[in-house]
């Protein structure tokens, strides 16, 4: 395995990558003004843009939920990567060679496990094709497939295989390509036999399953034999590349559809997703092996943009596994800004048995939304109780009311409100939709603490969310940005990262006590450490990544990459500008200590002692000339 990258590449990646080309193939974006870029968040729910990007100083900042960082930091986050993982990405796609410190660089056993894991398993995916088209044994999958509607054209786009009955023809071919038996093991194409690794998958159809930027990952294999004892479906185990619950069968064909349609079928199994496609519904999409929920909700969000249009529609047996994966998801609708809609098929068959019965008209009129998920989830809650005595209505009145309470549109809640009134039989329809309100305002009420509004920088004060936080994200006052101390502090500091020429040296002069908002003091610690603002006049870029790796904490990151994308405050910034914000910060500090010396002045009183009652004397009096210069002369008296 490779060891710590080189620095010194690690600057050549960041810069030769853009951040805004990386981010929009994820998102769209659009201009935001003063050079940077907007959109929305792929990390949290939003229908404004708060998410902006800011190309000339390699960092990206999300106003909602105050996700930021560099280009590095964003593959990290957005594909689930390690550090080094991300870098050899970045790397490959820039054509960097990357040098590694431990004992120097190796082409072929240093280029790092993600790499080597993934070149397994295209081999393999490859190789697994290539038995299924040609190798006779295959011949009882090939039958499998034409059962079910699947000729070798449709094996081919969806890269179906098969793999061998024999314990090692996979491990044996891999060898010969360069892969070591723990890599092999590592990846999970093979287990530890009796005398060495043995193939996982013996005698099974292969699905391979590709991560959102296309590479094989794992594989979905299914039971062909009877005397297989294996489970019907087995599946990759999780490994450093392979995460069942960060993973969506198809996703790699569906994405492009899902985005431009904005909608998403979610279906259940791997066959389902290849009739959908065949039948023209190319955004279908299945889990692997594991129930939805919420990280194959951050992937589907991301392509969705969470519109006021977008669809996800969920198509379940009808059976009780059915309606229970159906209010499993639910549990997780409101993760989306989506709606969500179930498809339940006729006679209970899933999407490939109805392609089979009814041809591929029936499985696009399937994936219709029809039913909302809320709807559903209602009903089989109702049918739970007994609805001809008043207790068993109250019952499912509790039950229910929370669920109505849920709906983001609030006219759409007042309507099932009223449904569920007639759900339950309860004549007086007001007092159900009174107390869906009720707990939809008391839902409200908890979530408003500590959540910011998702107002960004566009807004007439950029920093609103602020006022609705219990307090900043390090200890200290509140950041209510209608205090003026708080707000030319943020904009002093904003100036020391965007701009640090026209605040150096004056601002490095500037002490961490001169900022009394805890975070901005943490903030200015941090740019201390990084070698001072005037550093950054010699390498902007460089600059910002020191003073983020010198926050002590992932608060104080976020916040120094919040301050470095934000807009100033004032379309002309010039010297003047940064000079009045350098005045201000240092005149209320000296204001601050000359409420302290007066203060101490008080408590010596007439009888203290007469050498330090007039040291203290002096001191105030030179803080008054101080501040009268600044009054007069401005930052020339700094």
């Amino acid at each position: 395995m490779a060891g710590r990258i080189n620095d010194e590449d690690v600057k050549a990646v960041r810069d030769a990558v853009p951040i805004d080309a990386v981010v929009s193939e994820y998102l769209q974006l659009r201009g935001a003004g003063g050079g940077n870029l907007k959109g929305l968040c792929p990390f949290h729910d939003e229908k404004s843009p708060s998410f902006q990007v800011s190309p000339s100083k390699g960092l990206f900042h999300c106003f909602g939920c105050q996700e930021g960082g560099d280009t590095i930091t964003f593959v990290m986050k957005v594909d689930h990567l390690s550090f080094s993982e991300a870098v050899e990405r970045l790397a490959a796609q820039a054509g960097i060679t990357l040098r590694y410190e431990e004992g120097g660089y190796n082409p072929s056993h240093q280029r790092g496990e993600r790499i080597r894991l993934v070149e397994a398993h295209k081999i393999a995916a490859d190789w697994y094709a290539e038995q299924l088209a040609t190798s006779p044994e295959a011949d009882t999958g090939r039958i499998f497939l034409a059962e079910r509607g699947f000729d070798q054209a449709a094996a081919v786009h969806f890269g179906v295989g098969y793999s061998p009955q024999g314990w090692d023809h996979l491990t044996r071919y891999l060898r010969g390509k360069g892969f070591s038996d723990k890599e092999i093991l590592l990846s999970g194409l093979a287990q530890e036999g009796r005398r060495g690794p043995i193939d996982r998958f013996r005698g099974r159809l292969m699905w391979p399953i590709r991560d959102i930027g296309g590479d094989v990952v794992g594989f979905g294999a299914r039971k062909l034999y009877e005397a297989d004892n294996g489970p019907k479906y087995l599946n990759t185990p999780d490994t450093a590349i392979y995460k069942k619950s960060q993973v969506l069968y198809g996703i790699d064909l569906a994405k492009q559809h899902i985005a431009k349609a904005s909608r998403a079928v979610v279906v259940e199994g791997y066959t389902d997703v290849m009739a959908c496609h065949l039948a023209g519904v190319t955004t279908a999409i299945a889990t692997c092996g594991t129930a939805f929920g919420g990280e194959h909700i951050r992937i589907l969000r991301r392509l969705l943009m969470d519109n006021g249009s977008a669809r996800v529609i969920f198509t379940f047996d009808g059976d009780a596994a059915g309606q229970k994966a159906a209010l499993r998801a639910f549990e997780d609708d409101q993760k989306f800004a989506a709606e969500t809609y179930i498809a339940i098929a006729p006679d209970g068959m899933d999407p490939c048995e109805l392609r089979l019965s009814k041809g591929d008209e029936a499985v696009a009129d399937l994936a219709e939304p029809r039913t909302p998920l809320f709807e559903f989830a209602l009903r089989q809650i109702v049918l739970r109780y007994d609805l001809d005595t008043p207790a068993g209505r109250a019952a499912a009145l509790d039950e229910a009311g929370p669920i109505v309470a849920r709906i983001k549109n609030s006219g759409a809640q007042h309507e099932v409100a009223v449904q569920l009134a007639g759900m339950l039989g309860i004549l007086d329809t007001q007092f159900v939709v009174k107390r869906v309100a009720q707990l939809a305002r008391w839902a409200r009420d908890r979530g408003g603490r500590g959540q910011a509004p998702t107002s960004g920088p566009g807004s007439r004060n950029p920093q609103q969310h602020y006022d609705a936080a219990p307090g900043p994200r390090t200890s200290g006052p509140a950041l209510t940005l209608r205090n003026p101390v708080y707000a030319t502090e943020r904009e002093l500091l904003k100036l020391a990262l965007q701009r640090p020429e026209l605040v150096s040296p004056a601002f490095d002069a500037y002490g961490v006590d001169e900022f009394t908002a805890a975070p901005y003091a943490a903030v200015r610690q941090a740019i201390m450490d990084a070698g001072g603002a005037e550093y950054g006049i010699q390498d902007a870029q460089e600059y910002l990544v020191r003073v983020r790796e010198a926050a002590p904490d992932d608060q104080v990151r976020a916040m120094v990459t919040e301050l470095a994308v934000e807009a100033i405050m004032r379309r002309t910034v010039d010297e003047n500008y940064a000079g009045d914000q350098l005045v201000t910060v240092r005149r209320r500090a000296v204001e601050r200590r000359v409420r302290d010396v007066q203060s101490q002045l008080t408590r010596l009183g007439a009888g203290g002692d007469p050498a330090q009652l007039a040291a203290v004397q002096n001191e105030l009096w030179v803080l008054q000339q101080y501040d009268q210069a600044l009054r007069g002369q401005g930052a020339a008296a700094l």
